[in-house]
């Protein structure tokens, strides 16, 4: 017999409560082998990235005048194209040649008759 939507939900509402409880139950020991391993390294909480409150510590931004090379670096421009044909097909001469070119120049086309 097909079980209909609402029975179908509320067996999904039913596993989700068990999931719940069992996430609730498994945290309790891994909060316990955390807490131990924190004991045996002595980790504190400014290595974990934590304030003395348990927020997090605000990160450290940089000076006005320590601004990195890369951020100063220019977006790149779009290439122009150098090559195209008669139904508008372009290329920068970047990469490898497509296939219309290559049908263009298998055809007889020169690469002066393609240039832009």
């Amino acid at each position: 017999m097909a079980k209909t939507l609402a029975q179908i939900q509320k067996q999904i509402q039913a596993l989700q409560r068990e999931a719940d409880a069992i996430k609730a139950s498994e945290k309790s020991g891994v909060v316990a082998r955390i807490k131990d391993a924190i004991a045996h390294y002595d980790i504190t909480a400014a290595e974990l990235g934590l304030g003395v409150d348990g927020a997090k510590a605000p990160r450290k931004t940089r000076g006005p005048n320590k601004i990195k090379k890369a951020d100063k670096v220019a977006p790149k421009k779009a290439a122009v194209a150098k090559y195209r044909d008669d139904a508008g097909n372009s290329w920068t001469g970047r990469g490898p040649k497509p296939r219309w070119f290559k049908a263009a120049l298998e055809a007889g086309k020169k690469l002066e008759d393609l240039k832009a």
